[in-house]
């Protein structure tokens, strides 16, 4: 993928993500629609490629008729990048959305656990190249996570906004790499002791 197309995909994505912002979630109905053709297309995905999947497989697989399907998206690719930007969303706003009360940025542990237990579809994503347009869609999501959490922190108060934003990137980055080195020796630490590993880094590394 060129690099103007991953810049399309990132805009997209924060255009979503403000989307939703403004406009509120989606209503129960037009979510369990988007869970079911997501969760259609997961599963497909980890029997063939997603170049060969089609959308009629992705429609019979989570009964849902064309038109719905049109309605809200363009192709299956589309729906791919919905499914990694629901999940992002998510992994990257859960500590201050529930306002847990420690000094994670992340929730290390709980990402690395889901992940781990869904290996296939991470092999699978490498597989049809769409692996890097993961990592570069949680690289923004979780810099913005990471900025707000160390604003809520309340511990870098004298921190400018441009060095708290760099801060935030180069956090996100590293916790994308360590993901990567973690996955690619068979995840075998415990995600708990990634956790602090990450953490340790952090905090380490602001003071």
């Amino acid at each position: 993928m060129s690099r103007n197309e991953r810049s399309k995909l990132q805009e997209q994505a924060v255009a979503r993500e403000h989307g939703v912002m403004r406009h509120g979630k989606p209503d129960e109905r037009v979510r369990r629609t988007h869970e079911r053709l997501g969760s259609a297309l997961v599963a497909l995905i980890q029997e063939k490629s997603i170049d060969d999947v089609t959308v009629q497989e992705v429609l019979d697989r989570a009964s849902v008729g064309r038109s719905t399907f049109y309605l809200h998206f363009r192709d299956k690719n589309d729906l791919l990048l919905s499914q990694l930007e629901t999940f992002l969303e998510m992994m990257s706003t859960a500590l201050s959305t529930r306002k847990e009360k420690s000094l994670r940025v992340v929730p290390v542990a709980e990402m690395f656990e889901h992940i781990g237990n869904q290996k296939k579809v991470y092999r699978a994503l490498a597989d049809c190249g769409r692996l890097n347009d993961f990592f570069d869609l949680a690289q923004g999501y979780f810099a913005r996570g990471i900025e707000r959490r160390l604003v809520e922190s309340g511990r870098l108060p004298k921190l400018p906004q441009r060095e708290l934003a760099a801060r935030s990137s180069a956090l996100a980055g590293s916790l994308l790499s360590l993901l990567r080195w973690w996955l690619d020796r068979g995840a075998k630490e415990k995600p708990r002791a990634m956790d602090e590993m990450f953490h340790k880094m952090v905090w380490s590394g602001l003071q």
